[in-house]
């Protein structure tokens, strides 16, 4: 008995997917995409291009220089600061820093107030 409806269940199940194969093959979308899958197949085959090379060319690694970039800051954990340029408004002195533990970048933050030498900020770079 188990068979038998088992048989029947799979033949049930069979008729739903031909009834949607049916749907489908009319479905206008499905032959567009048929359509442009042949005609890419084709140019691949005129070109002596596999799938792997479409892919390739489609979207492409890195670069090894930009690779190589990317490494050290994944490697090291810790991404790299800002550069912070100051420029001293009264003494024309200019200082380029990453962090805040400058001798020279201290002494003015003692003297004129950390905000005030915040302002001195020219330009900030990666």
């Amino acid at each position: 008995m188990s068979l038998l409806s088992d048989y029947v269940k799979k033949e049930q199940l069979l008729k739903q997917l031909e009834e949607e194969l049916k749907r489908m093959e009319g479905d206008q979308r499905l032959k567009a995409e048929l359509e442009f899958k042949e005609k890419l197949e084709a140019l691949m085959a005129e070109y002596g291009k596999s799938a792997s090379d479409v892919i390739e060319l489609l979207s492409p690694r890195p670069s090894s220089a930009a690779a190589a970039n990317a490494q050290p800051a994944s490697a090291s954990g810790r991404r790299k600061r800002k550069l912070k340029i100051y420029k001293n408004p009264n003494t024309g002195e200019v200082v380029e820093t990453r962090g805040g533990n400058h001798k020279t970048l201290k002494a003015w933050k003692e003297e004129h107030g950390g905000d005030t030498v915040e302002s001195w900020v020219v330009r900030t770079e990666e």
